[in-house]
C-alpha cells in the first residue's frame, strides 16, 4: 500500500497536546507582536537628561589610557644606596637568586670585599653571571651603584665607606 512516512498530506500534529499548543501559540504570537509594535509607535524616544551634561559627555569620551612622562623622583646620581637596593638590587640579592650573594651573608660579602671596592664596582657596572650591567637599571650612575654595593656589604657585616661624591651632575655611563 501507500508509504505513510512520506505522505504529503500527513500533519506534523500527532497528539491532542500538540494541537492545543499550536492553537494557543497561534493566538499568542500575533497578540504579543501587535503589543510590541503598539509600544514602539506610542512610546516617545527620550534621552536621559543627565547624559547630556558636559561632565557625563567628557566621561564617555575620555581616552582609555594615558602616558605621563615626568622627571624621576630624584635626579640621577642623588639616590641613596638603601633606596637603590630596595628598588633594584634586592630583587636578587635578598633571596640569593642565581647565586647572587645574599644580603646578610657575611662570608660571601667578606670574600667580595676582600677583592676590593674597585673590583666589586667593576663587576656590578659590567654585570657578572646572571646579573645584567648595573643590575638591569641602566639609569643608575656609577656612584649610585657604588652606594648600593656599600649598603649591601655593610648590611652583611662589612665596614665599607660610602664613596665620596664626585661632581657627576647626572652623568650616565
Amino acid at each position: 500500500m501507500a508509504d505513510t512516512a512520506h505522505d504529503e498530506h500527513a500533519s506534523f500534529i500527532k497528539t491532542p497536546q500538540q494541537l492545543v499548543t499550536v492553537i494557543v501559540l497561534s493566538f499568542l504570537v500575533p497578540i504579543i507582536g501587535i503589543i510590541l509594535v503598539v509600544q514602539l509607535v506610542v512610546s516617545q524616544p527620550s534621552a536621559d537628561p543627565a547624559a547630556l551634561k558636559p561632565e557625563a559627555i567628557a566621561a564617555r569620551i575620555q581616552p582609555v589610557g594615558s602616558v605621563e612622562i615626568g622627571a624621576p623622583a630624584k635626579a640621577p646620581g642623588a639616590r641613596g644606596g638603601e633606596e637603590i637596593v630596595k628598588a633594584v638590587c634586592g630583587t636578587c640579592h635578598t633571596p640569593g637568586i642565581a647565586n647572587a650573594p645574599k644580603i646578610g651573608d657575611k662570608a660571601a660579602w667578606g670574600k667580595l670585599a676582600g677583592q676590593g671596592m674597585p673590583a666589586m664596582l667593576a663587576n656590578a657596572i659590567k654585570g657578572k653571571g646572571a646579573m645584567p650591567p648595573k643590575g638591569g637599571a641602566a639609569d643608575l650612575t656609577d656612584a649610585e651603584v657604588a652606594r648600593a654595593i656599600v649598603f649591601m656589604a655593610n648590611q652583611s657585616g662589612q665596614n665599607l665607606k660610602e664613596p665620596a661624591q664626585k661632581p657627576e651632575a647626572g652623568k650616565k655611563k
